[in-house]
């Protein structure tokens, strides 16, 4: 498993490598302060998007993360941010987070269509047999997002990480494998139908 630059594009939504060249119109998408009530990070400055950044690509150039801009097809907008991350090549697993949309672009096809080309991707390019989600336990909108798309939910590891503000974060684990993707990928194609 080799985590190569690559584009993925559906019907509503392009991902694109993330460059630093996108950080003007990434910021637009990612000044709503609501972005990060529950996240790892705290994005409040344009100075804290070029630190988000930098760390994004130099996990890419470790080799542990893709990291991506998210591009609404139909306004030709940079809607947000997502990644692959934390990849194990020797477990054949990886993660898809670090996700943020824009306040207009969430509940739209482009997450859920997000979601399925780097689930795809993962599955029958990579050949992975784990695809992990993490979400903060308070974040019901999150998980519940996360189970409509046939991830498992795993379980909560209690005080799991630190947040900025240096109060502690429960993190619920979900996941898909390789032997779900099929049903999976089934319930996405069903949504994308929907809509």
């Amino acid at each position: 498993m080799h985590l190569s630059p690559v584009t993925l594009q559906g019907r509503h939504v392009r991902l694109e490598p993330l460059s630093r060249t996108h950080l003007p119109a990434l910021w637009e998408a990612a000044r709503a302060p609501e972005l990060w009530r529950f996240t790892m990070t705290r994005i409040a400055s344009r100075d804290d998007l070029d630190t988000y950044v930098e760390e994004a690509l130099a996990d890419a150039a470790r080799g542990t993360a893709l990291p991506f801009v998210t591009i609404d097809l139909a306004s030709g907008r940079v809607a947000g941010s997502t990644r692959f991350a934390n990849a194990s090549a020797r477990d054949l697993r990886v993660e898809i987070g670090y996700t943020f949309l824009a306040p207009e672009f969430q509940r739209t096809a482009v997450n859920t269509e997000a979601k399925h080309l780097m689930l795809r991707h993962a599955f029958e390019e990579l050949g992975c047999v784990r695809v992990e989600f993490r979400a903060s336990a308070h974040n019901a909108p999150s998980r519940a997002a996360l189970r409509r798309i046939g991830a498992i939910e795993e379980g909560v590891l209690r005080r799991q990480a630190r947040l900025p503000d240096g109060t502690w974060r429960d993190t619920v684990f979900h996941s898909v494998l390789d032997r779900e993707w099929a049903a999976v990928k089934a319930r996405l194609e069903a949504l994308a139908a929907a809509r």
